[in-house]
C-alpha cells in the first residue's frame, strides 16, 4: 500500500477511537481532556502529511473493504474514501481549527467545573463531530457523504443543546428540524440519482449523468443543491443559522460556525464541477451568491448582540464562496478554495474572541459592553486582527481572497457577474462597517455610557447558559482570561496571518486544486483503476 493509502482512512480512525477512549474515561476528565488533545494532534498531524502525499503525488483513493470492482470498467465494491488537494486542504485546516478550539473549550474550564455542568459527554461528541465532518472530506460516493452529514449533525445535536436551557432547546429544535428537512431532500436526491443513472459512486456518476437527458441532470442537481444549500446557509436557505448559532457555548458555536457551513460548500464544489459540469445552474447560484452576500450583512447591521451579528457576517460571507463557484472560471475557484481556508480560521477566531469578551466583561451584547480597549489592550488587540482580516483590510488573507474573486467576476464579464462583483464590494465595505461599530461600543466607549453597562452576568459560563446578571462592580470573578484559552485564539490568528505572509505559495497550492477538481478525468481514473 502506498503512503497515501495508509493515511487517507486515519483522519476518520482516530477521532472516532478517541470518542471511544473519552467515553470510557467519563468519570476522569483530566484524561478525557488528555485523550482528545492526543487525538485530535495527531489527527492535524496526518492531514498535514496528506496534504504533501497528495500535492507531491496525486489524488488518492482508498478502497475500504478491498473487495474490487462491481463489474470490469466500473466502480470499486463497497466504501472509496478519496482526497485530492481540496479535500486535502478541508482536512487539514478543518483539524487545526478542531484541535485549537478543543483547547480553548479545556481552557475555559468547562471539563472542571461545578457537579451541575454536564461535562461528560462534551469531549466524546465533539469528536465524533471531528469524525463526521472528516468522513463528508473523504467521502467518494453520495451516501457516504450523506452519513457524514448526519454523523455530524447528530453530535452537533448535542452540542447545541447542552445544558438543555430553554433557549438552547428551542433552537435546538429548530435546528433539528431544518438538519432532518436537509437529510430528507438530499435522500430524495440520492434516490433520484440512483433511479436515473444505476450507481451512486462519484466516479462513475461523473460518466454516467452525462449520458441521461439535460432536463433530468438539471433537475438532479437542482435538488442536491437544495440540500446542500440548507447546509452551507444559502439564502434563502439561510434563516435557521442566526437563531441556532449563538445559544451554544463559545467553543461549540466557534467550530460550528467555522466548519459545520464548509462542509455544505465542499459538496456544492464536488456538484458543481465532478457531477453536473457545463454550468447549467450557474445563473442561479449566482443570483444565490448575491442575496446571500447582501442579506446576511444587512442582518449584521441590525444585531446588538456580538454572537448574532457576526452568525449573519458568516452567511454573507458563504456568499462569496457560492461566488467563486458559479463564474466558473480557474481564477474564481481558486479565490473560493483560499477564501473558505481563510473563513474557517477567522471566523472561528472571532467567535473564540467573543467568549474571551464574555469571560471579561460579562456581556456579548453591544447594551452592556464599553471600555474593553482600556480594561484589557490584549483583547483588543486579538479582536482587530481577526476582524480586519474578515472586513478584507490589505494585506490580509481576506483582502487577498477577495480580490481573487473580484477578478474571476470581470474576466466572466456577464451582467450577473458584474452585479456580483459590486455586490462584493458592498458587502466588504458593509463588514468594515459592521466590525467598526463593534470596536466603537464595545472597545472605544466607556462602559458607563452603554445603555444597560452597569449589568453583567454573575460569572463566566462554562456548558451552562448563565442566568443571574449582577451589577458590574458586584461581580465576584472579574473575569480573567486564562492563558490557556488566550493561546489557541492567538494560534489560530498566526495561522490567519500565515495566510497571508504565505500567500503565494498557499494560493498556488488553491489554484492547483482548482485544476484538479476541474479535471473530472483524473479523479475518474484513480478511482476506477483496480
Amino acid at each position: 500500500m502506498t503512503t497515501g493509502a495508509v493515511l487517507a482512512p486515519l483522519p476518520v480512525l482516530i477521532p472516532i477511537l478517541g470518542a471511544a477512549a473519552t467515553m470510557f474515561a467519563g468519570r476522569r476528565p483530566r484524561l478525557q481532556q488528555v485523550v482528545a488533545l492526543v487525538a485530535l494532534a495527531a489527527m492535524t498531524a496526518v492531514c498535514a502529511a496528506l496534504v504533501y502525499v497528495v500535492d507531491h503525488s496525486g489524488t488518492v483513493a482508498v478502497h475500504v473493504g478491498g473487495w474490487g470492482q462491481t463489474e470490469p470498467g466500473m466502480g470499486p465494491l463497497g466504501i472509496v474514501l478519496v482526497v485530492d488537494r481540496l479535500s486535502a486542504l478541508m482536512l487539514v485546516v478543518s483539524a487545526i481549527v478542531l484541535l485549537a478550539v478543543v483547547w480553548y473549550a479545556i481552557g475555559q474550564g468547562i471539563r472542571d467545573g461545578g457537579d451541575e455542568q454536564p461535562v461528560s459527554i462534551f469531549l466524546p461528541t465533539y469528536l465524533v463531530l471531528s469524525a463526521g465532518v472528516c468522513i463528508a472530506f473523504l467521502a467518494g460516493d453520495l451516501f457516504n457523504l450523506f452519513v457524514g452529514f448526519e454523523v455530524l449533525l447528530a453530535a452537533s445535536f448535542v452540542l447545541l443543546t447542552v445544558g438543555a436551557s430553554e433557549e438552547r432547546v428551542r433552537a435546538g429544535i429548530g435546528y433539528v428540524m431544518v438538519s432532518m428537512v436537509s437529510s430528507v431532500i438530499f435522500l430524495i436526491g440520492i434516490a433520484l440519482t440512483y433511479a436515473a443513472t444505476g450507481t451512486l459512486n462519484l466516479a462513475e456518476l461523473a460518466n454516467r449523468l452525462d449520458g441521461i437527458t439535460p432536463g433530468t441532470r438539471a433537475a438532479l442537481f437542482a435538488v442536491l443543491l437544495v440540500a446542500f444549500g440548507i447546509k452551507a446557509a444559502v439564502f434563502p436557505l439561510s434563516a435557521w443559522l442566526p437563531d441556532s448559532y449563538p445559544t451554544a457555548p463559545a467553543p461549540v458555536t466557534a467550530v460550528f460556525a467555522g466548519l459545520l457551513t464548509k462542509v455544505g460548500v465542499y459538496a456544492i464544489i464536488r456538484a458543481h464541477t465532478l457531477l453536473f459540469p457545463g454550468g447549467s445552474l450557474d445563473g442561479v447560484l449566482m443570483v444565490a451568491a448575491l442575496l446571500t452576500m447582501l442579506i446576511g450583512i444587512f442582518g449584521a447591521m441590525a444585531q446588538s448582540d456580538i454572537k448574532r451579528l457576526l452568525s449573519f457576517t458568516l452567511v454573507s460571507h458563504i456568499g462569496y464562496l457560492v461566488f467563486g463557484i458559479a463564474v466558473s472560471n480557474r481564477i474564481g475557484m481558486a479565490g473560493a478554495i483560499y477564501y473558505v481556508a481563510h473563513h474557517i480560521v477567522v471566523q472561528t477566531t472571532l467567535f473564540l474572541v467573543v467568549g474571551l469578551i464574555e469571560r471579561q466583561a460579562g456581556a456579548s451584547t453591544l447594551q452592556r459592553l464599553g471600555g474593553l480597549a482600556a480594561a484589557s489592550p490584549l483583547l483588543a488587540f486579538v479582536f482587530i486582527i481577526p476582524a480586519l482580516n474578515l472586513g478584507g483590510i490589505p494585506p490580509f488573507s481576506g483582502f487577498i481572497g477577495k480580490v481573487a474573486l473580484l477578478q474571476a467576476g470581470t474576466e466572466s464579464a456577464s451582467v450577473l457577474a458584474w452585479a456580483l462583483v459590486a455586490g462584493s464590494v458592498i458587502t466588504s465595505l458593509l463588514t468594515l462597517y459592521v466590525m467598526a461599530r463593534v470596536w466603537t461600543l464595545a472597545f472605544w466607549r466607556a462602559r458607563a455610557d452603554a445603555p444597560e453597562g452597569m449589568l453583567s452576568t454573575a460569572a463566566p459560563a462554562g456548558l451552562l447558559e448563565p442566568v443571574a446578571n449582577v451589577a458590574v462592580d458586584d461581580r465576584p470573578d472579574v473575569g480573567r482570561m486564562p492563558v490557556s484559552m488566550l493561546a489557541p485564539t492567538a494560534v489560530l490568528i498566526a495561522v490567519g496571518l500565515a495566510l497571508t505572509v504565505f500567500a503565494g505559495p498557499i494560493f498556488g497550492f488553491a489554484e492547483r486544486a482548482a485544476d484538479q477538481v476541474a479535471d473530472r478525468a483524473q479523479y475518474i481514473s484513480v478511482v476506477l483503476t483496480p
